[in-house]
């Protein structure tokens, strides 16, 4: 029965310490950028979002966006109007110098979390 434990307890250490190998971080330089523009946006509660924006060779848009203190990855997706970004429970949806914010765990109605963002920059 010891023996067995110890076999357990170090098989699964070894799976803790290098379970992480094979899954190498994501790395956006690896993404071969037709264009990169950065655009700071001012929403209607005042908070600043600087977002930055990738068109790539193969036709795919992708953006970062800060969201609660943490920068996450947005891929552009099928919209009626504007352009409109997922990442998770998460959209950003742009339309001219206009973005907003929304959290679907918010629920269908429910207002964006950040809304009436404001850019300058409109030469995307």
């Amino acid at each position: 029965m010891k023996k067995w434990l110890v076999a357990a307890a170090t098989a699964a250490g070894l799976a803790a310490l290098y379970g992480n190998v094979w899954a190498a971080p994501l790395q956006l330089s690896g993404i071969q950028a037709r264009s990169r523009q950065t655009h700071k946006y001012t929403c209607a509660t005042g908070k600043i979002l600087q977002v930055t924006y990738w068109n790539t060779a193969n036709g795919q848009s992708f953006a970062l966006v800060p969201v609660k203190g943490q920068q996450l990855l947005f891929v552009n997706t099928l919209s009626a109007s504007g352009a409109k970004y997922q990442a998770g429970s998460y959209t950003w949806w742009t339309k001219g110098p206009r973005a907003d914010l929304y959290d679907a765990t918010d629920g269908e109605n429910a207002p964006p979390m950040l809304s009436d963002c404001v850019t300058t920059n409109l030469n995307r």
